[in-house]
């Protein structure tokens, strides 16, 4: 069992910034693929960003060039920038880990933008 723990969200004015922490357990950690989600009311749930065990990243095309994803493995960590924030950033946001095909979830931490 891998236990998945967000953390970092809040309100936020749009145009500002937060930065989302996701700490996974396992002592595997550097292998696990990382994903962020986010779910906003009336909408599906959509992935936002990846990273790989060797850091390739992917994102969704409205988040380009204001989201970063990282890793710090040795803490067990991976990390959201989130610039240029929107009201349509506005959702929960959910940290996924992968381990051996098998997927783990985080509770979830709300991020809203707004003025």
């Amino acid at each position: 069992q891998v236990q998945v723990v967000e953390s970092g969200g809040g309100l936020v004015q749009p145009g500002g910034s937060l930065r989302l922490s996701c700490a996974a357990s396992g002592s595997a950690f550097s292998l696990y693929h990382m994903a962020w989600y986010r779910h906003a009311p009336g909408k599906q749930r959509e992935l936002v960003a990846s990273i790989t065990s060797s850091g390739t990243t992917d994102y969704v095309d409205s988040v380009k060039g204001r989201f970063t994803f990282s890793r710090d493995n040795a803490k067990n960590t991976v990390y959201l920038q989130m610039n240029s924030l929107q009201p349509e950033d506005t959702a929960v946001y959910y940290c996924r880990a992968i381990r051996q095909f098998v997927p783990f979830w985080g509770q979830g931490t709300q991020v809203t933008v707004s003025s």
